[in-house]
């Protein structure tokens, strides 16, 4: 096989429910060509990390592309690169979103952990948290779309800073200080004593702000604050294609994808959304097989099964999963009929469509299916099924290195075609030439 089409259904894992007769969404969704796909595949289980912990999209992704956990740069300047705002190095970047919060003995907690407001509002109150300045460090917010933006520092800054931001409602804000590894590093100090100013300025000037006046005469809540979290700052990495010899692209919507894409030295193309779950898979397929020729690697993602789960309603994920399936079976036959094409699919991350957690720890159901891939004797995929595949558990990296493996790329370990230590087969190796000039005079593989 010469190709991989990843597709990446993001959330897709979850628990069991009693609303589905002790099943999760997917087990108890009708699936039809993605069971298909699993009868005709090997399967298993994935998770990106360690079985339990519970990861965001942009780490699994990480993980999943191949990278290790050092070279992340974090969530904040993935988002700023895909949202355009200029990095360099020095530079730290963080999300941030407009709250509701109030003020309690001195201290500040949660009413509203997104602010629900209208585009005019939050225009109006935008000028108020544009920029800053404070002990040398610059703070500017980039808004990006409705009240979520990017803080962006520079200065004698650090990453190295706790978030304020808990994802829940009705608990104080957390305080800024350094990781407890950097307590005694003067520029994650400095940065934690910024940022404490800043948004505590923020929240006054916006406290009072006319806007807010209004809306409290109206019995609506003030959008009042700024939380933040996920500091990051970007760094020099290899590239996707220097690091797995395959030029690759990514075909999925939102300012995070496009960033990842940017930092790893993946294209990307911007994906057909639809609010019809079974349009959007279909479209982005088909965007996908517009460019396959040209690319080794194409990573197609739906954000729609863990938007639905984030809803708190496992019939509705159900729904969407279902929906999903349906616009697969549209566009995935060219690709499976394909001898060249290694077709895989499965989910970054499990997502609970009932309780208080963000996502879980819970494995994700893999499917691999190819020219000359073992078949086993699942016939269904889900969660439970999958776990007796002959994949058996899938961890981090290894998914890279498996897709090495069937597209006949692997390297015998041990053997050195190049200077790094490339796990890919047949390396960028040096040409062996007889001028005296030296190795590599007579050309290079790339």
């Amino acid at each position: 096989m010469k190709k991989c089409l990843l597709i990446i259904l993001d959330g897709l894992g979850d628990r069991s429910f009693a609303s589905l007769g002790q099943q999760t969404p997917l087990q108890s969704a009708h699936t039809p060509a993605l069971d298909a796909i699993a009868l005709a595949g090997v399967n298993g289980l994935y998770h990106a990390a360690f079985l339990g912990q519970a990861l965001p999209s942009e780490n699994a992704h990480f993980a999943l592309f191949g990278f290790d956990p050092d070279d992340f740069p974090g969530r904040g300047a993935l988002e700023a690169l895909g949202a355009g705002i200029p990095l360099s190095e020095k530079d730290v970047a963080l999300l941030a979103h407009l709250a509701s919060l109030y003020e309690d003995n001195g201290f500040l907690f949660v009413r509203k952990n997104v602010a629900e407001a209208s585009p005019g509002e939050i225009a109006a109150l935008l000028p108020a948290v544009i920029q800053s300045w404070s002990e040398d460090i610059r703070i500017e917010f980039h808004p990006i779309k409705g009240p979520f933006g990017v803080l962006k520092m520079t200065g004698d800054v650090s990453p190295y800073v706790t978030d304020t931001n808990h994802m829940a409602e009705g608990r104080p804000v957390m305080s800024v200080v350094p990781w407890k590894s950097y307590a005694r590093d003067a520029s994650a100090c400095k940065t934690a004593r910024a940022l404490s100013k800043y948004l505590i300025d923020i929240y006054r000037r916006l406290d009072g702000h006319t806007i807010n006046q209004a809306r409290r005469r109206l019995g609506l809540t003030p959008v009042n604050g700024l939380v933040t979290q996920r500091a990051g700052r970007i760094k020099h990495i290899s590239s996707f294609s220097e690091r797995y010899g395959l030029k690759g692209i990514s075909v999925s919507a939102g300012v995070l994808f496009k960033g990842m894409a940017a930092y790893l030295g993946l294209d990307f193309i911007r994906g057909e959304e639809s609010d019809d779950p079974e349009e959007e898979i279909a479209r982005r397929l088909a965007q996908a097989r517009d460019v396959f020729s040209a690319y080794d690697f194409i990573h197609v993602h739906t954000k729609a099964p863990d938007e639905a789960a984030h809803r708190k309603d496992p019939l509705l994920k159900k729904s969407i999963i279902e929906a999903l399936d349906r616009g697969i079976a549209r566009q995935i036959g060219p690709f499976l009929e394909d001898p060249d094409t290694l077709v895989i699919v499965t989910s970054d991350h499990s997502t609970p469509s009932e309780g208080s957690l963000v996502h879980s720890g819970e494995p994700v159901p893999l499917v691999m299916h190819g020219c000359g891939v073992r078949r086993d004797r699942i016939e269904s995929f889900d969660e439970v099924s999958a776990a007796a595949g002959a994949l058996s558990m899938v961890r981090g990296k290894e998914m890279m290195y498996l897709i090495l493996n069937y597209l006949d790329r692997a390297k015998l370990m041990g053997t050195m075609d190049t200077e790094n230590d490339q796990p890919f087969w047949p390396g960028n190796y040096s040409w062996f030439s007889l001028n005296e000039e030296g190795p590599g005079a007579g050309g290079k593989d790339e």
